[in-house]
């Protein structure tokens, strides 16, 4: 089978085209190519050994970036896994008859049933929590993650006091800038990347005790934060212009007072670790459920590993967001980079004449292609469209949530010795049902053997013979010709 290749499928759309790294390197590649060629009396010597060393670089530049996405898809693989191996541990280990016992009270089925889905409906909102989380997106009022998490308690003490609310509801009230991404992204203007007022709010109704007394009447606190999914700028199309833009950022911060510019950094961030936080309270379900002795000690350990893996996979997957490459090794580079391009056609122009300029092109598209590639991949976790998709991966997490919360637990009597069941073929092609109509004395279907235990031995061996002629041959069709040559 070809794997699907998404640049050859399909129509050729802008956002296709936004895709690639041809917008982001354009004005670079025209700058190079511009150039007024005169023979400066360069020696070209120079020319296969500096190219040879940053081709190198570069490469290195770009296969490390693509080693923290490909470790960023793995993370996110075990945070699957680790979701769906502790949902179906709590869905079928954790019983639903409860009596007096302990510190555990009577309960209802229903009652049961509600505490299992609650509490694997919090473990759904784990991914979602992390997608926000690396996307610099502090706080829980999102559409996508409040439902989840609306019912854990708010105040330490039971009481609607704000000096006792809980970290994961914990906001800064004196904070008036837009929530900022923790990890820069140069591939846009994060000014603009979330702000509590931005789009239509969606309120939350029939929850008086989570608005402050303090912040009645603000968006922030009564309303679902939009996802961080910044506008294109100019800068995204011209990124030359962001050279003009530090440069006039600089002059004005070196003409601020010292006041203004030290502001950012007095500010204490209060916004919690939401997925640390939803880790907590599932962990402490565990707790309660092995104090209680609903569960044996070796679902207790399971619970438990699955639950270090979730903690061990956020660690890792925030040391990637927040652990770019060195500013002076990516600044050294590009300008390296520059230089060389900016000396290319003087050195080649001698030798090749007009070619100097597609040639210089075409360099300058190769190289900046491949070091503009290494930067946008670098944080996979963002809104880019080479990034992953975080959305897919969690709605892929929740479907499989759901499913596990469909599956009904029956009792395997219900349905092991139903008609529909054959579990000897292909030796014996006769339904459960039959089978167990014949009681302990079973007979194979050839009667060459013994009734009871020899009978269903022989039935067994002779299923493993007919698979094994059967799938070794090449030729998945010859099943009869091979019972019929065992019946023979």
């Amino acid at each position: 089978m070809v794997a699907h290749n998404p640049l050859f499928s399909g129509r050729f759309t802008l956002k296709k085209f936004q895709a690639t790294v041809l917008n982001d390197i354009w004005p670079e590649v025209l700058f190079f190519t511009a150039l007024e060629v005169k023979d400066l009396g360069f020696n070209s010597v120079l020319l296969p050994v500096l190219g040879t060393a940053l081709s190198l670089v570069i490469s290195f530049r770009t296969s490390s970036a693509y080693e923290r996405y490909q470790d960023g898809r793995k993370m996110w693989t075990n945070i699957a896994a680790a979701s769906r191996s502790l949902g179906r541990t709590i869905w079928i280990h954790v019983p639903l008859n409860r009596e007096d016992k302990g510190l555990q009270r009577k309960q209802t089925t229903l009652e049961s049933i509600i505490e299992k889905k609650s509490f694997i409906n919090l473990l759904q909102a784990f991914p979602v929590a992390v997608k926000h989380f690396l996307r610099g997106e502090q706080g829980v009022y999102y559409e996508d993650l409040y439902p989840l998490v609306s019912f854990l308690p708010r105040y330490a003490n039971g009481i609607n006091d704000p000096t006792d609310r809980l970290p994961l509801w914990h906001s800064d009230d004196n904070e008036q800038e837009p929530i900022r991404s923790h990890v820069d992204n140069p591939s846009h203007d994060q000014e603009k990347c979330h702000r509590h007022e931005r789009g239509e709010p969606t309120l939350v109704e029939g929850e008086p005790d989570s608005l402050s007394s303090s912040r009645i009447g603000k968006k922030c606190e009564n309303s679902f934060y939009p996802e961080a999914l910044p506008d294109n700028t100019i800068y995204d199309f011209i990124p030359l212009l962001r050279l003009f833009r530090w440069a006039i950022r600089a002059i004005l911060r070196r003409a601020a007072p010292r006041e203004s510019r030290c502001r950012k950094a007095r500010h204490v961030c209060v916004d919690s670790n939401v997925p640390l936080e939803i880790i907590l309270f599932l962990d402490n379900y565990t707790a309660f459920l092995a104090r209680s002795d609903l569960i044996q000690p070796p679902i207790v350990a399971a619970l438990g590993n699955h639950l270090a893996t979730l903690e061990d996979t956020l660690s890792k997957l925030e040391s990637t967001c927040n652990t770019p490459l060195p500013f002076a090794y990516q600044a050294h580079l590009r300008m390296s980079l520059w230089m060389f391009l900016l000396f290319l056609p003087f050195q080649v122009v001698t030798p090749i004449g007009w070619v100097t300029i597609p040639g210089t092109a075409f360099a300058s598209f190769l190289l900046l292609g491949f070091l503009e590639i290494g930067q946008e991949i670098e944080n996979p976790f963002d809104y880019e469209l080479n990034d992953l998709d975080l959305d897919c991966f969690c709605e892929d997490i929740q479907r499989q949530l759901h499913e596990i919360t469909a599956h009904t637990n029956p009792d395997p009597s219900e349905f092991i010795f139903s008609p529909s069941n054959q579990p000897l073929v292909p030796a014996d092609e006769r339904n459960a049902a039959q089978i167990v109509a014949s009681g302990e004395n079973y007979q194979t279907p050839e009667a060459d053997a013994d009734p009871g235990m020899n009978s269903v031995r022989r039935t067994l061996v002779r299923s493993w013979k007919a698979v094994n002629t059967y799938t070794r041959d090449g030729n998945r069709h010859s099943r009869e010709k091979a019972l019929s040559n065992l019946s023979g």
